[in-house]
């Protein structure tokens, strides 16, 4: 998990992983196209993105197409995220059903 918290630390790589998931499946020039970086540049993210198994590729012919792969993000959110918000939620619950039988 060190790499990918290493690979979303960096706005750059960031923008990269946001467009793949608006647009899944594109070549290093597409994914190129419209920022302020060599393509040498990009190859570097990329590499650092597939060694945290955030970026998958598959050759096209001639073309590589690089695609977003979520299940690391998915265990970031299950491993860091989700378990601090059980306690909000069961004190939500227990609100809504105080409330409710106020009410009645």
């Amino acid at each position: 998990m060190d790499e990918v918290f290493k690979a979303l630390a960096d706005a750059s790589r960031r923008s990269l992983l946001d467009r793949l998931h608006a647009r899944n499946g594109q070549t290093l020039n597409e994914l190129s196209e419209g920022l302020e970086m060599t393509r040498q540049a990009v190859t570097k993210h990329l590499v650092i993105l597939e060694e945290a198994h955030l970026v998958t590729t598959i050759r096209h012919g001639r073309e590589k197409l690089h695609y977003l792969n979520p299940v690391p993000i998915h265990q970031i959110g299950e491993r860091w995220i989700r378990k601090f918000e059980r306690g909000k939620l069961a004190a939500l619950s227990e609100l809504k059903r105080q409330l409710e039988k106020r009410d009645e």
